[in-house]
């Protein structure tokens, strides 16, 4: 019999070690990035690396447990984070911290966390179970099972608006977007989903210019350099800073954009200070980590045991790889700025948590594809089977 190598001895294993490679680059960026910031505010250089190491842990700890669960057990404690996750988006309205005219952050002594990140993951389950039980059509009767589509949904789209309400309309659209593209894609055929798009973009695009800052985001993203000193300000100083970076980078600490020219360089803008002082060999890396990612993760879906887990799988994917695109995007000047961290790679106690949870999750559904189907026991080998496999490996 043909023996058949290959480079992993499982499919979680090029996630995780992707997953290192990044979260060690991210951590190594965040210093780089923050500590003028950190020294000049709090008089501390290490201050923003000290707390993400700590965001770090917990993170590594929500994905190890998430990993343990049993994702069909999700299903049961969905309704219980669903009331959660409403209860605090709603109290963050009324004692949320302001930062920056955004009433976003809960704080709990020295930290703070925003609800609205939660929300995001609380989506893509809800969406899950909606879809899943759409696609499981032997059980599923729209007449006498609608309230599993409405009322998900119907959550989904009630945490947008609270999102929103903030105001975050760049995460408000995560909530409701990444639920509605895996409906699309699992439920729509192609062919009317210009039917779909066309009436949600136009509604997006009127609710985003409603506010005068919002329009003017959309005017100079178009044209950065016409309002270079204002508006545009940080579009243009991002695109120089990534321009300024050439093939092989300034070197790591030694990019001029973070003493105070690019905003939030730790955060939303980091990637454009790994583009400074990495360049373009730094730039393709990360770009392939992520492909890899994206293509180990799609694996994972379509290999899942069950509906649900191939749903919520997909829905993972998209949450955590569409974040890194859309950032990414951003920080080019493909998009406007909508205020998207870039998983792994930027400072954020609570985007980093709710990655790496998801990420355990889909982690966890890769583990039990492997396992027989629920009520089948697997068949014992003859002994002389076992005898003679063993007798194959010595």
């Amino acid at each position: 019999m043909r023996t058949r190598y290959t480079l992993f001895k499982s499919e979680t294993e090029p996630i995780v070690i992707i997953m290192v490679i990044l979260l060690v680059t991210g951590t190594i960026n965040v210093f780089s990035s923050s500590y003028v910031l950190a020294a000049m505010d709090y008089e501390n250089p290490y201050y923003f690396l000290q707390r993400h190491l700590q965001w770090l842990v917990i993170g590594g700890l929500s994905c190890w447990i998430c990993r343990r669960i049993n994702y069909q057990r999700l299903r049961g404690l969905m309704f219980i984070g669903l009331a959660v996750t409403l209860f605090l988006l709603v109290a963050v309205l009324f004692v949320g911290t302001t930062v920056n005219g955004a009433q976003r952050w809960i704080a709990l002594g020295p930290f703070s966390f925003q609800p609205a990140e939660f929300a995001k993951l609380m989506g893509v389950l809800l969406g899950a179970f909606s879809i899943s039980s759409v696609l499981s059509k032997e059980r599923f009767r729209m007449e006498r099972d609608w309230p599993r589509v409405v009322i998900p949904f119907g959550a989904i789209f009630l945490m947008a608006f609270l999102v929103y309400r903030e105001p975050d309309f760049g995460t408000a659209c995560i909530v409701f977007g990444v639920p509605l593209l895996m409906a699309l894609v699992l439920l729509v055929p192609p062919s009317r989903w210009v039917l779909i798009l066309l009436p949600v973009g136009l509604a997006a695009l009127a609710i985003g210019t409603l506010q005068p800052y919002r329009m003017k985001r959309m005017e100079v993203w178009f044209d950065p350099w016409s309002d270079a000193r204002n508006a545009g300000y940080q579009m243009v100083q991002s695109l120089s800073t990534i321009g300024s970076g050439g093939v092989f980078g300034m070197g790591f600490g030694d990019g001029v954009s973070k003493y105070e020219y690019l905003p939030e360089a730790h955060t939303d803008f980091a990637f454009a200070i790994f583009s400074q002082e990495h360049g373009f060999f730094g730039v393709a890396l990360i770009f392939f980590l992520f492909a890899v990612m994206l293509i180990a993760c799609i694996r994972v879906s379509i290999r899942a045991k069950d509906t649900f887990g191939q749903v919520l799988a997909l829905g993972i994917v998209f949450l955590v790889l569409g974040q890194a695109l859309a950032n990414l995007a951003m920080v080019a000047g493909l998009l406007p700025v909508v205020g998207v961290p870039l998983p792994f790679i930027s400072y954020g106690g609570s985007s980093l948590i709710v990655t790496m949870a998801g990420m355990g999750m889909l982690l966890g559904i890769a583990d039990r594809s492997l396992d027989p189907p629920q009520g089948q026991k697997k068949k014992k080998e003859p002994p002389e089977v076992r005898r003679r496999k063993m007798h194959v490996v010595r």
